[in-house]
């Protein structure tokens, strides 16, 4: 008997730690370091995300888009790549996929 219940707060206590990462995992991807709580990013999609990371990606030369966002408030879109090195830069597109600045 004695067992069983260290047995059930071990558990209980695992169970508890688990679930309190999980909130604090999901609360740093949903708000971000530097996000303000009051505005959202909406990610690019569909034949927008395939022209606008051409775009940004003719303009880095290489990497990988890892990010994207309509509505930014420097343009129109937004396309983060991360470059070999692991340096990021933001492009910044209007809405006919032209490049208006990089960051």
């Amino acid at each position: 008997m004695r067992r069983g219940k260290r047995l059930m707060v071990v558990s209980g206590v695992v169970a508890a730690s688990a679930l309190l990462g999980a909130g604090a995992i999901v609360q740093g991807v949903e708000s971000g370091d530097d996000a303000d709580p009051h505005e959202t990013e909406t990610p690019i999609t569909g034949d927008a995300l395939r022209r606008a990371s051409e775009a940004a990606l003719a303009v880095t030369g290489a990497g990988r888009v890892t990010g994207s966002e309509v509505g930014d408030e420097e343009s129109y879109y937004e396309v983060e790549v991360t470059l070999p090195g692991g340096t990021e830069v933001d492009v910044q597109l209007d809405e006919s996929f032209h490049v208006v600045g990089t960051d």
